[in-house]
């Protein structure tokens, strides 16, 4: 069997590394190099219990206020257009309760295998940067870290062994000497992982390569031929795909891409910002809570990531936000010096959906072509899970009961 897997971000590239893997014959094409993006930006979180989608009763007030400042973590663009205004409504939509909770469930329930994939992956001869000492989420504000507790859902945590242990005053700094005393507490979760996503993303194209699977770059996707439901052909200027099957993960660029297809995934892109810094070293990764910014600690770097801006699909850098994300290390870190000469920050678009939760499995009603994106701020931690439940349904058509809350049709209509 012959797939064609459009993008190589994270959710490409694994899920072509499991299609190889299962026997498939594959062609990755992605519109720029592999691995770039939100794929090479982001904190490198693997973290099942801290994937609660990020729209809840608790968003809207904040949101509303953050818009009004430049340096805030959130910031939706106000806009008049109708597909626009039928985005976010539908995101305003599921900002309650038990559309929270419920999306947490599906994605426990999902990524609760996810884990074990990273350490056969470097079984395989991949090499990339694993850490396993858990994750922190410190807060300085007390009303913050209290609020935290209302929305962990305990009871499903505990259901997948994911529990956190409680940390406060100067417990938490017992745990990790770094804080500063201005931290008032937080929440430790032992069982999550980091990876460093630039080597992985880097493991994962040279291992495809070294399995034989045929790697194109720098050919955005502008054509699709679909004759009786099936899709005949993709095309990229005068480049023409062929397969048995084709798999859409083009991550924030799905929503466009979809439109090729005679669809319409409702995708935005969430901009984030990364910056590198001189490497210190931390017990684990921390979330700097207050700041809503996230810390990892590399071999070789320290990582800073922050903001979620819903506001189109453009990669520029507003120095502003990246000025808040730099920072806040000073602020919850002791001794923390900051850096002399402003460092390059990068930007990296994140799928998000209306409703918060990933696209995946098949393409709305066509025969041949499937789908995994709208992973948000959780692409590396359920990366493994997408690409394994696609090669399920690809090569054996057995579908997983997971991906139920996360079928195309449920926004494209149909069965």
């Amino acid at each position: 069997m012959h797939v064609v897997v459009i993008g190589g971000g994270i959710i490409g590239l694994t899920t072509a590394y499991h299609l190889v893997k299962e026997g498939a014959s594959v062609t990755l094409v992605d519109a720029r190099e592999t691995g770039l993006g939100a794929t090479d930006t982001n904190a490198g979180w693997l973290v099942p219990a801290d994937s609660a989608p990020l729209t809840g009763p608790t968003v809207i007030w904040p949101v509303l206020k953050w818009m009004l400042q430049p340096d805030s973590p959130v910031y939706i663009k106000p806009t008049v257009k109708p597909d626009e205004l039928a985005f976010l409504l539908r995101m305003l939509s599921t900002c309650t309760s038990k559309a929270q909770r419920a999306g947490f469930a599906a994605n426990l329930e999902f990524t609760k295998n996810t884990l074990k994939f990273f350490d056969e992956y470097r079984a395989d001869g991949m090499d990339f940067q694993l850490e396993t000492q858990g994750l922190l989420l410190a807060y300085k504000d007390k009303a913050n870290f209290e609020g935290l507790a209302l929305l962990l859902y305990r009871e499903l945590l505990e259901r997948y062994g994911l529990a956190p242990t409680m940390f406060v005053g100067d417990a938490v700094r017992e745990f990790e000497p770094r804080l500063a005393d201005s931290v008032y507490g937080g929440w430790y979760f032992p069982k999550e992982r980091a990876v460093d996503p630039r080597a992985l993303a880097g493991a994962l194209h040279k291992r495809l390569v070294e399995l034989g699977a045929e790697i194109v770059e720098k050919a955005p996707i502008d054509r699709v031929d679909i004759v009786d439901g099936r899709v005949r052909s993709i095309a990229s200027g005068r480049q023409i795909f062929t397969a048995d099957n084709y798999v859409l993960a083009a991550g924030a660029w799905s929503g466009q891409v979809s439109q090729k297809f005679g669809l319409d995934l409702p995708i935005r892109a969430g901009k984030g910002y990364s910056v590198d810094l001189e490497p210190i070293e931390l017990r684990c990764p921390i979330n700097l809570g207050d700041a809503n910014v996230a810390i990892t600690s590399f071999n070789d770097r320290l990582r800073a990531c922050g903001t979620m801006e819903i506001a189109g699909l453009d990669e520029e850098i507003n120095q502003v936000r990246v000025d808040a994300v730099l920072r806040a290390p000073g602020e919850y870190f002791r001794d923390f010096e900051s850096p002399r000469v402003m460092p390059t920050a990068l930007a990296g678009m994140r799928p998000m959906s209306a409703d918060n939760l990933p696209i995946i499995g098949r393409l709305g009603t066509l025969r041949n072509a499937f789908v995994g994106t709208g992973h948000a701020m959780f692409g590396m931690t359920q990366a493994p899970a997408t690409a394994e439940a696609l090669t399920r349904l690809i090569m054996h058509d057995e579908f997983s009961p997971a991906l139920r809350p996360y079928a195309s049709t449920r926004f494209l209509g149909g069965r």
